[in-house]
């Protein structure tokens, strides 16, 4: 992808909205108008440690004067999480990029569905936003959350005019008490599911609606499914079309070995989830890490933004 261009923003306000969730107001620093956003967008915000992290606008699209996001404070992660929450304040300047989206409102559906797991609200606030504004289709949200204090936007959500909309769930920690999803997926019904969250529910939304059209079903995902893991290990990839060989590093993506070979690739999320980077498959058994991929698709295709060989593989043949 090409160097994009961070500006910086002001830090209007930060404040903590909810255990470990701090929401952060950027303005334009001369008061001018920002660029507009769609719902389901997000930005690109270069962190105080110097780590560039992605964040969803979970504003409303219709508001130009500022953007807003919520960020989850992350002890185990890499620290820009840490970084923002701790070392960003009201009047900073915060370095970010235009909004782009992988995560629309696409289509036109009989109604939507919305799935969201703790930090993963944000993208879909910002669409309930703009859904209440247009007054169609019909939607409604599961929010699922460990508790009351760990549930972002929770008045906004428990308003009188979304009553009967969100469905919000804490389930405590107590995997014994997980709100069951299944009669919510059962039949798509012409609509469409957008879901954001932890990896697990994702994946387990993923798996309930194998029998739902590829095309209604939308997922968002900043990176996990990229991260290195322990068990890694390197392997290659063989170009069929020229012969050439890439090796790709236990910490490294087939993506970023291609590109760093000077292989251009399409892509666009690098998290599994938009499917942009889809490539055929020509030999070699492949781990999966993507949730765009249906069963019948994974013996031919990869999705080299997350995918790596599976155990004991040590080429993967793709059609480049």
């Amino acid at each position: 992808m090409e160097d994009e261009v961070f500006r910086p923003l002001r830090v209007a306000a930060a404040e903590r909205i909810a255990e470990g969730i701090h929401r952060f107001d950027l303005v334009d620093p001369e008061g001018a108008e920002l660029p507009p956003f769609t719902a389901g967008a997000h930005l690109k915000v270069k962190v105080p440690n110097g780590l560039v992290r992605r964040y969803s606008l979970c504003s409303d699209p219709a508001e130009t004067a500022r953007y807003s996001i919520a960020v989850k404070r992350e002890e185990t992660g890499q620290g820009g999480s840490v970084a923002l929450c701790d070392g960003v304040h009201a009047g900073d300047l915060l370095p970010v990029t235009a909004p782009r989206n992988d995560f629309g409102l696409k289509g036109s559906p009989t109604g939507r569905i919305f799935i969201a797991g703790g930090i993963g609200i944000t993208p879909i606030m910002a669409m309930i936003h703009h859904l209440q504004a247009e007054g169609r289709p019909p939607w409604k949200l599961y929010y699922l959350t460990r508790s009351a204090a760990h549930t972002a936007f929770l008045e906004e959500l428990r308003a009188p005019e979304l009553r009967g909309k969100a469905v919000i769930h804490h389930d405590g920690g107590d995997p014994d008490r997980a709100f069951d999803l299944w009669p919510v997926l059962e039949q798509p019904k012409g609509r469409h599911l957008h879901c954001c969250g932890p990896r697990g529910l994702m994946q387990a939304v993923r798996d309930m609606t194998g029998h739902w059209p590829s095309s209604a079903v939308h997922f968002e995902d900043f990176g996990s499914a990229a991260n290195p893991q322990p068990d890694d290990k390197p392997f290659a990839v063989r170009l069929a079309r020229s012969g050439q060989v890439v090796p790709v590093p236990a910490g490294t993506t087939i993506l970023a070995a291609l590109r760093e070979a000077g292989i251009a690739v399409s892509h666009s999320c690098e998290s599994g989830t938009c499917g942009s980077c889809r490539t055929g498959l020509l030999g070699g058994a492949v781990e999966h890490r993507d949730l765009v991929l249906m069963e019948h698709e994974k013996p031919s295709q990869v999705m080299v933004c997350v995918s790596r060989a599976a155990a004991g593989e040590t080429e993967l043949v793709l059609d480049l």
